[in-house]
């Protein structure tokens, strides 16, 4: 009996390449096919080894066979800052090794058009050169074929579910479990547990955060000593420019024009010391912490006193740099809570709240303006309590005294170990429309 003939006709896997579908040839260091990868003799000695017709036609693989590392740019995107082009480096390096040893399972993360599916095809472009059996499946059209393979005499379901656990290297593109039915998340739950406890080489893609995923498999996907998370922040290539690095939900590209180099639009001559020194002090903590956010920055003044700018001058620059930012002035951020519940939402409270709440950088405009109804209350401090507890880098503007603002939310903000409060006691602008730069160099010059 040879090696192929005792596969276990139940668990059809190969004592050889333990189900892989490949080898590595036992060969000198020297020479010049080492480390390369071969296709098994199960490949040729078993259905299992290969990608059956009826498995062909589902296989999405032939939509994308033009994607390949070598076309996949991560320099030259335009308005990539370099943590976006970072992110893109680091996916395709990791993904052209992951393509050579093809070992563990590779996990993409990240929205719309990052690149994601683009380097999963190319890695199963890769695989499948090397003649190993290779399927690139989209969920949703995995779970529709699934369904529609029930009693079917052509397609049986038992065959062709056990096919797609066993292929040598599976690609799932556009995970998702949210609103699944009970029927969906067990199949996909098998598919993963038998992938997973086989350690069969596997792809995944997803825009969903892993706390969405279905508890299962996000305990499979966690696992560090065979997944490798990947996450992608790079805006969608289609529309770079009005996307940028800002979730749909931030209205910073509202105020682009708000920088740091055009700061103050005042006649600064007009401003007493004590304005000036207020402005300037107020100025340059903005600046250090753009360049470095770490705790809170919390800046109170009279409306027109140029928070809203300095706030707004973070954002910005933290976004040009490639960071994720979300900008909200605070009455906007509660109706557009409320509206979530709205049956026609786009978009669930739940993930939208968890959205702001964990954001990288959260910039709250205009606080205490808002009418202190029981529920705004609540939202607030489960927001402030939140980002309080895991010291997420947040900015907050408002004209109101702390001792008109909600207790538990001034609790949070008078702990000096993570708030930094700077006064802004300039009055109104006056907008001036010279010298503007000028002055902003008189403000840095201050200390």
């Amino acid at each position: 009996m040879n090696d192929t003939d005792s596969m276990d006709d139940n668990n059809l896997v190969c004592p050889i390449c333990h189900g892989i579908g490949f080898v590595r040839q036992d060969l000198p260091i020297t020479h010049p096919e080492f480390g390369k990868l071969i296709p098994c003799t199960c490949q040729a000695a078993h259905p299992n080894g290969r990608v059956t017709a009826s498995a062909a036609n589902l296989n999405r693989l032939g939509d994308y066979a033009g994607k390949t590392f070598d076309n996949f740019s991560s320099k030259g995107r335009m308005g990539l800052g370099d943590e976006q082009e970072k992110s893109l480096t680091v996916a395709r390096s990791h993904s052209e090794q992951f393509a050579h040893d093809l070992k563990g399972w590779l996990l993409f993360c990240g929205g719309y058009g990052c690149g994601k599916t683009h380097l999963a095809a190319a890695i199963a472009n890769h695989a499948a050169g090397l003649g190993i059996s290779t399927l690139f499946l989209t969920v949703p059209d995995l779970l529709d074929t699934l369904r529609a393979s029930y009693g079917s005499d052509e397609d049986p379901y038992a065959e062709r579910f056990e096919e797609i656990r066993n292929v040598g290297l599976l690609v799932l593109d556009n995970l998702w479990t949210q609103n699944a039915t009970s029927w969906a998340q067990e199949k996909l739950f098998q598919l993963f547990d038998h992938r997973y406890v086989k350690k069969l080489p596997t792809v995944i893609t997803t825009d969903m955060d892993l706390e969405e995923l279905d508890g299962r498999i996000r305990s499979r996907l966690q696992d560090p000593e065979l997944v490798t998370v990947l996450k992608i922040n790079a805006p969608d290539y289609r529309q770079p420019v009005q996307q940028g690095s800002q979730p749909h939900r931030s209205v910073l590209s509202l105020l682009h024009a708000c920088t740091f180099g055009n700061f103050s639009l005042r006649e600064l001559e007009k401003l007493n010391p004590e304005e000036l020194k207020s402005l300037s002090a107020a100025f340059q903590k903005a600046q250090a912490f753009a360049e470095n956010p770490k705790g809170w920055l919390i800046f109170m003044g009279p409306y027109g006193s140029g928070k809203t700018h300095l706030a707004a001058a973070i954002g910005n620059y933290r976004a040009s740099q490639g960071f994720p930012v979300d900008y909200w002035v605070v009455p906007d951020l509660l109706d557009h809570l409320r509206a979530t519940f709205n049956p026609a939402s786009n978009v669930t409270y739940d993930r939208e709240f968890e959205d702001i709440k964990t954001s990288p950088l959260l910039i709250l405009d205009d606080l205490g303006t808002q009418v202190p109804s029981a529920w705004v209350k609540e939202k607030l401090y489960q927001l402030f309590n939140y980002r309080y507890a895991a010291n997420l880098p947040t900015v907050i503007t408002t004209s109101d005294r702390l001792d008109e603002i909600d207790a538990r939310l001034r609790t949070r903000m008078l702990d000096k170990r993570i708030c930094t409060i700077q006064a802004v006691t300039a009055p109104p602008f006056i907008k001036s429309t010279a010298g503007s730069v000028n002055r902003v160099r008189r403000i840095r010059k201050l200390d």
